[in-house]
């Protein structure tokens, strides 16, 4: 007796064989009659447009169902080559490839991370040696953009720049069907799209709850390249009463000037200003506070104080959780007392904070931003700095 599950397999088949009709022989019927062909919505499942507009993409290149997919052959030269210039993004996704290469061990799937242009850079995950099928893709150097091999969840996320899942006949070439994978595109700290990461399977059941799993795995490989960009000030938000969700806050860094140096996409969701390729913005143009306000609050939350509601611009407001990057005042002038670098060991940490920057600006011939540096702070906490008596 069959199972449901081989029943709903088969349904699937079916319509996914009706949809390429559509799509394949109809345009071929109106190439020979000389007109544009217009076929209207597939309807494959909810939300597929997008399969479509990969399947007209691939025909206008020239590319036919019917041709083989010549898989690139990959020097180790040229191997080497596509992983060097894509250092920084595997740092930042080598544990995210790892947990998922754990995740899916036993289902016949594998996580393929890819640069920007779809070219694979690196694989996790239990990929038969012994099936040419498996091993035409997971090879570092390979090049899986959509041009390439037509329609794959590669390919989709780079074009839609959003989580998807792809079934085997919904791949546009008859070589491809045999895969069945989920992709997601991974966005960089400066808000341009760096890459994808996938789950691809040989002949496996369709999983369309992997699109959940990818989409997750690559909001950490985000926040990981967010995070290992440098910077002084790092501010976690999110809506009030929403902050401290993990993966869905956003993360956005500061330099010691209030400058950013790098936000993960939640945050560029809720601060608009942050477009990507505009140039350097400042927390000022974000934030309807002062920026010196924020790296108070990252002092403030060495007492458990560090969360608090900031107003934006547009008078909304945002819950905001301030954390201080690299040495502090009170860890550098605590090593001063130490050292006895002209700080007597008796007088308090508040007064030697106090004494360590009239000490740094003097030095600096009254040079604020070179002080700054010195110390390791920001321009904003020496101002407030010398303010105080």
């Amino acid at each position: 007796m069959r199972s449901q599950h081989d029943l709903f397999a088969e349904q699937r088949l079916q319509q996914i064989q009706r949809a390429r009709s559509v799509v394949f022989d109809e345009r071929e019927r109106h190439r020979h009659a000389g007109d544009a062909c217009h076929a209207g919505a597939l309807h494959l499942r909810p939300d597929s447009e997008w399969i479509e507009r990969s399947w007209r993409r691939c025909l206008a290149q020239g590319q036919r169902p019917h041709h083989h997919v010549e898989f690139d052959v990959v020097t180790a030269q040229f191997a080497r080559s596509a992983q060097e210039t894509q250092r920084a993004l595997l740092r930042a996704a080598r544990p995210a490839l790892a947990e998922l290469g754990r995740t899916v061990a036993s289902t016949r799937f594998f996580a393929i991370l890819t640069d920007a242009r779809g070219v694979l850079i690196d694989i996790a995950g239990a990929i038969d040696a012994a099936d040419p099928r498996a091993v035409a893709i997971a090879r570092v150097g390979v090049n899986l953009s959509e041009r390439s091999i037509g329609t794959s969840a590669i390919s989709a996320a780079l074009s839609e720049r959003r989580a998807v899942w792809l079934h085997r006949g919904e791949h546009f070439y008859r070589d491809t069907s045999v895969y069945s994978c989920a992709g997601a595109p991974i966005y960089g700290a400066a808000g341009e799209c760096v890459g994808t990461l996938s789950l691809a399977g040989v002949e496996a059941l369709e999983r369309p709850e992997l699109r959940h799993l990818i989409a997750r795995a690559a909001r950490n490989i985000e926040n990981a390249l967010t995070l290992q960009t440098p910077h002084r000030l790092l501010l976690r938000l999110n809506w009030p009463g929403q902050l401290g969700d993990g993966h869905r806050d956003g993360l956005l860094c500061l330099d010691e000037d209030g400058c950013v140096t790098a936000a993960n996409p939640v945050a560029r969701q809720i601060l608009t200003q942050l477009v990507a390729g505009r140039g350097a913005v400042h927390s000022d143009e974000l934030f309807a506070i002062p920026v010196q306000s924020l790296f108070d609050a990252a002092t403030r939350a060495r007492n458990g104080k560090g969360v608090m509601e900031v107003p934006l611009w547009s008078g909304l407001r945002v819950q905001v959780q301030a954390q201080l990057e690299g040495p502090d005042m009170a860890c550098a002038a605590s090593l001063a007392q130490q050292r006895g670098r002209g700080v007597g060991h008796s007088m308090p940490l508040k007064d030697a904070e106090l004494a360590m920057v009239h000490r740094a600006v003097a030095d600096a011939r009254g040079n604020v931003a070179q002080a700054a540096r010195t110390l390791g702070i920001s321009r904003a906490t020496v101002y407030r700095k010398l303010r105080q008596r």
